[in-house]
């Protein structure tokens, strides 16, 4: 026991040692993200099987003692809750209990002393109900809207009641109940059934099983760092000043949102966020760039790259403009996509992604422009007809409608309203009113007006039914 005490804290100052370089490499700014608290409900197999010999002792000694140590070492760390769960001790073999799991230690701050205590007296009897186990480890973990919540499974073998620990593994990560669990392998040959549940080690002796539990524990503490660089048409990363949105990608809970910039050495500034969750990153450009299954390696710096070419669409009005009048949008499409991006209003800049757009111009008659082409950090300049006003006075009790008057063709604009004085604002153009009163009996008694709109300027129109 005393050659193993020596490896473990060669094994501690190993981390630390790596983790205070680690730290010096990173001379960037940081953006911190919220604290969280972190649970970690260890699950601790103590089926019969578990009094095997393995190394210098039973596996169930060994574990007991692996786990105790590293318990230890997290005596009053902040923002950290423990909790044990253990399954096979309270009901012998035969007969099979697969309802043999029980919360043993419940989460609690402070609570390692317990926890040890209880580890001590864990005696193995009888089977492994591994997916009853992980069903009710649901219940383990009380409501808390700003946790992490993580498993560490440490087992010698399968489920032996014949079911499938992965379907219940993968719901809790798509409900959000867990981040993505860590089952450690006592011995050979598991892999196969386990990858699906979480994040898979086999430890093969007492040293390997130390090293990979104290570095799990580590990786639930700490965050990692990454970058997100925007590349340009050229894959350089020149884009900035745009919205990052992280979700976690199996439950796709909002993690992280942050706005992209450079630090002072005029690189991509680097994010400290958890290693342990896969992320869907939404990067907020128009249209929406996304990066799906993004993982990050714990203790090492990635780079996410995203092709992100943009250039500027200005928007302005020609001619003289109308005085206090509102602003106009226009609806930004793909081109040949139905479906509106962005509103952008006239006399407005917006940066897009390098491409084609069709433009819905917002006025009355509508105007439509297409193929508008978008070049990388270049400016393309739209300029739509300044619009004038339409002063109408007519009969309350006339159905009249609006025609734009396109060559010889009329087309529809709206139909009017019944009141006696109404204000449009309009496209310049020709324009033609065609008007009848509603108490009329006799189609032929309608009445038509052609005038025409200048841009800046309001045109006053009469109609009467004489």
């Amino acid at each position: 026991m005393r050659t193993f005490t020596t490896i473990l804290i060669f094994v501690l100052a190993f981390n630390l040692v790596v983790n205070s370089n680690a730290q010096q490499r990173n001379v960037r700014q940081i953006a911190q993200t919220t604290n969280q608290k972190t649970r970690i409900l260890f699950i601790l197999d103590c089926s019969y099987s578990m009094y095997g010999k393995w190394q210098s002792d039973t596996k169930i000694k060994i574990t007991q003692s692996i786990l105790s140590n590293v318990i230890d070492s997290l005596r009053n760390q902040p923002n950290l809750e423990l909790a044990l769960r253990a399954y096979g001790h309270t009901k012998t073999y035969p007969p099979q209990d697969c309802n043999d799991t029980r919360l043993e230690i419940p989460f609690s701050n402070n609570n390692t002393e317990l926890l040890k205590d209880k580890l001590k007296s864990l005696v193995p009897k009888g089977v492994a109900p591994i997916t009853n186990t992980l069903i009710a480890s649901k219940g383990d973990f009380p409501e808390c809207k700003n946790c992490r919540n993580i498993i560490i499974l440490i087992t010698d073998g399968v489920d032996d009641c014949g079911d499938d620990p992965c379907e219940i593994s993968q719901k809790m990560q798509n409900e959000g109940n867990i981040i993505k669990p860590f089952v450690i392998g006592i011995g050979r040959g598991y892999k196969d059934h386990f990858k699906c549940v979480g994040n898979y080690f086999e430890v093969n002796n007492e040293i390997e099983f130390s090293i990979i539990l104290n570095d799990i524990v580590n990786q639930a503490l700490n965050s990692t760092t990454c970058q997100v660089n925007l590349l340009d048409s050229y894959k350089s990363s020149t884009e900035t000043n745009v919205p990052m949105i992280f979700y976690e990608s199996k439950s796709n809970q909002l993690l992280y949102s942050f706005v992209h910039t450079f630090n002072e050495k005029g690189l991509s500034d680097t994010l400290e966020i958890d290693p342990l969750v896969d992320y869907n990153v939404e990067i907020h450009t128009i249209p929406t760039t996304i990066i799906e299954n993004v993982s990050l390696k714990a203790g090492a710096h990635t780079i996410i790259s995203a092709n992100t070419p943009q250039g500027t669409m200005s928007i302005k009005y020609k001619g003289k403009e109308l005085t206090n009048s509102k602003p106009i949008g226009v609806l930004v499409k793909k081109h040949g996509d139905n479906k509106s991006i962005n509103l952008q209003n006239i006399n407005s800049f917006e940066k897009y992604l390098i491409g084609k757009y069709d433009l819905e111009v917002l006025t009355q008659p509508r105007l439509y422009l297409y193929n508008v082409d978008i070049g990388q950090s270049s400016t393309t300049t739209i300029e739509i007809p300044s619009i004038g006003n339409l002063q109408l006075t007519k009969p309350v009790d006339n159905i009249s409608t609006l025609f734009y008057k396109n060559d010889n063709k009329l087309e529809f604009v709206s139909n009017l309203s019944d009141k006696q004085n109404e204000t449009l604002t309009l496209l310049p153009g020709q324009y033609l009113i065609v008007t009848r009163s509603k108490n009329s009996k006799k189609t032929n008694e309608s009445k038509s007006k052609e005038f025409k709109i200048e841009s800046g300027q309001t045109t006053v129109i009469l109609i009467e039914n004489k």
